[in-house]
């Protein structure tokens, strides 16, 4: 297949790119006019998600599918339309259009795990994403094979959220989570989510929304204590008060921090037969590719 891309040079994107092509498919990236970022080694086509005008014309007929796997803009209207405008020369092709959606939009799970079908609660920082999915998966009225990914958070390859984790340990001297040292986060590494967005890509049935996750919960402080290792730093793991990190971080994005999430992704490993094979993330940050 050949492949419009979008985000192609970020973290998960370039790990989806290196996959599809490990895979025999053909990569065309997605790249704002006058970027001048390092060139993808990749086919590049121009077009702007916050210029939704300018991403019709990179969608011609010989791409066979479009994954979407860009940072959102932040604005709902934007994104929305930027959707719109991608998706309008696939209309009535059958052609798959892949959105990333993320777990936060299921908001505090509790003790339950959350499964794709579980009703959305989401935290003021993805507040909007919830109607961008059902914008997505509408296309399908269209003809279109539209499906969302919602991952979780994505460690490995030394980046992600939990690189933040290491950063915070060594500028402060200790470990720290945000908020609640019971909070827990579900996790996935980010090439196992790579194979698993190909499989969404290439098999998954229209309308559908897929959880990229490899383990459901896994308890903040043990992660930050992996952190700290990783640092150097040798000192018991502390709280960082929502109300602190709020002004470093920005209140929206402490909250989701400190969300307490429980969430399966059985179905992409039944019905997709997707096998997450990498390194768990405490072990990542212990032992892993965050060492220094």
């Amino acid at each position: 297949m050949r492949v419009l891309l979008i985000g192609a040079g970020g973290y998960v994107g370039s790990a989806v790119a290196e996959r599809l092509t490990a895979d025999g498919h053909e990569v065309v990236a997605l790249a704002r006019p006058g970027s001048t970022r390092p060139a993808v080694p990749f086919e590049r086509r121009f077009g702007d998600l916050k210029v939704p005008a300018s991403l019709a014309a990179a969608v011609t007929d010989d791409i066979d599918g479009v994954i979407h796997a860009a940072t959102p803009t932040g604005d709902a209207r934007m994104d929305a339309a930027a959707i719109t405008a991608l998706t309008a020369p696939m209309h009535g092709t059958i052609r798959p259009f892949v959105y990333t959606s993320g777990v936060w939009v299921l908001g505090a799970t509790g003790d339950t795990p959350a499964a794709e079908d579980s009703r959305t609660d989401p935290i003021p920082l993805v507040g909007y994403r919830p109607a961008i999915e059902e914008q997505v998966l509408a296309l399908t009225d269209k003809g279109i094979r539209a499906t969302v990914l919602r991952p979780g958070i994505v460690h490995g390859r030394g980046g992600g959220i939990p690189a933040q984790l290491v950063e915070w340990a060594r500028k402060a001297g200790f470990p720290r989570v945000v908020g609640d040292c019971d909070a827990r986060w579900p996790m996935v590494h980010v090439d196992d989510l790579a194979e698993l967005y190909v499989r969404v890509l290439t098999q998954a049935p229209a309308r559908t929304i897929w959880h990229g996750v490899a383990e459901p919960a896994v308890p903040v402080r043990e992660l930050a204590a992996g952190a700290g290792r990783a640092a150097g730093v040798r000192n018991d793991v502390r709280v960082w008060p929502l109300e602190e990190a709020a002004q470093d971080l920005g209140a929206q994005y402490a909250q989701a921090l400190a969300l307490d999430q429980n969430v399966t992704a059985e179905n992409a490993r039944t019905r997709l037969e997707w096998k997450p094979r990498e390194l768990d993330a405490v072990s990542d940050l212990r032992v892993g590719s965050y060492r220094s």
